[in-house]
């Protein structure tokens, strides 16, 4: 099958092409998987599909034939094909699956809105069979969003609407299957809408498999270093944080540096940042010099969407919400991967101050499988915020 660009900005940045490949529209992509305005003008074969309430398997001429689905009451005059299926109710401690999908094909756009809080569902992706999952994340900081505290954000990957609406376009390649998992951690059952939409279309040999892995310290240890990412082996390359930032003292926090150990690098890493807010693209503390405040802000490659401020009664803590995607300028490595952030403040003298703050991460790469085992994701306890 002759497979059509799948755009120059997407492809040349995650697939590793040359401009040359993306002009050619030969073996450049995915066949039907638009990118950019100028994809869309050219013809596929690729097959669309959508998996949601209303159609689990996502199959042709399936959907909407519910008739005892969780609104059947609400559509009772109506009957079948009148929104008898919108959502699902997990039980506590239950893991519902979202989506099963036989390949190959790619994962184009997730839409959901889980109920309670975010921190208590766990979304989790498993490419072509795998044991273990490539993705493992509490679903609102898969979507750089905290529970309780909506902000929007208008980035390429990743858009946070009104009222609770968590939007993904990470570009998620499979060749045999996907299977898409929902964990309910809480106490109480909980509803999830969702839609899952997706191609059916041949993969090319170059393409990668999202992976997102979810790290906390809190506190921070005194003198040591957040680590975002470890123990990756393979190739691939890294495309995106988020961080959930708690300050456990007065004055500014962010002088701390990231760093991306690569190949082999040991004590020194060969990408070294000048600054937490100059890595996810702000300066000078965030700061916004008419009103002396912290300025929230939300562009397509990174942001700042929410700042949580103390409200003088029980929200005592100031949080930050930061995302930087590296869609342009994706990290790339080809055997190994280390990935880490620095908490610093100031002390009298002029000195820096090591923190021991509160941070909850999210990093984003893409590479071949197999992948490393991740460490064991917090407990339900550990991972609320306090």
């Amino acid at each position: 099958m002759k497979r059509h660009m799948i755009g120059v900005a997407i492809a040349a940045s995650l697939f590793g092409m040359g401009a040359g490949a993306a002009d050619s529209g030969e073996g450049s992509g995915f066949d039907g998987l638009t990118s950019n305005l100028g994809d869309l003008v050219r013809l596929s074969h690729a097959q669309s599909r959508s998996i949601s309430p209303e159609n689990f398997t996502g199959e042709k001429g399936k959907g909407g034939m519910s008739t005892d689905g969780a609104a059947s009451r609400a559509a009772r005059d109506l009957g079948q094909g009148w929104k008898v299926s919108p959502y699902v109710v997990v039980k506590p401690k239950e893991t519902f699956t979202l989506a099963e999908i036989e390949g190959p094909g790619a994962i184009q756009q997730i839409w959901m809105t889980p109920a309670g809080n975010w921190r208590f569902w766990v979304i989790r992706f498993y490419w072509d069979g795998e044991k273990t999952p490539s993705i493992e994340v509490p679903v609102g900081d898969f979507f750089a969003s905290v529970s309780g505290h909506y902000a929007q954000i208008n980035s390429l990957p990743v858009a946070v609407n009104p009222g609770s609406a968590l939007n993904s376009y990470w570009i998620m390649p499979f060749r045999r299957s996907c299977r898409v998992t929902m964990e309910n951690l809480d106490d109480e059952e909980r509803s999830v809408y969702y839609q899952i939409n997706y191609t059916l279309t041949d993969i090319p040999d170059d393409a990668a498999y999202l992976h997102a892995q979810f790290r906390r310290s809190n506190p921070l240890p005194f003198k040591q270093d957040h680590v975002l990412l470890d123990g990756v082996r393979g190739w691939g390359h890294y495309v995106g944080t988020y961080v959930l930032w708690g300050t456990r003292s007065n004055g500014w926090w962010g002088e701390g540096e990231i760093k991306f150990f690569l190949d082999g690098d040991d004590r020194f890493p060969t990408i070294c940042g000048t600054g937490t807010e100059d890595y996810f693209g702000g300066s000078y503390g965030f700061e916004n010099q008419k009103t002396n405040r912290y300025q929230e802000y939300s562009s397509p490659y990174s942001g700042m969407p929410l700042v949580i401020r103390p409200d003088g009664l029980y929200e005592s803590q100031q949080r930050f919400s930061l995302y930087r995607w590296h869609i342009t300028d994706p990290v790339r490595f080809e055997k190994d991967l280390r990935v880490t952030i620095q908490s610093l403040g100031w002390q009298s003298g002029g000195r820096y101050l090591p923190l021991q703050d509160d941070i909850a991460s999210v990093a984003f790469w893409y590479q071949r499988e197999p992948h490393a085992p991740f460490p064991e994701l917090p407990p339900r306890d550990e991972l609320e915020l306090h």
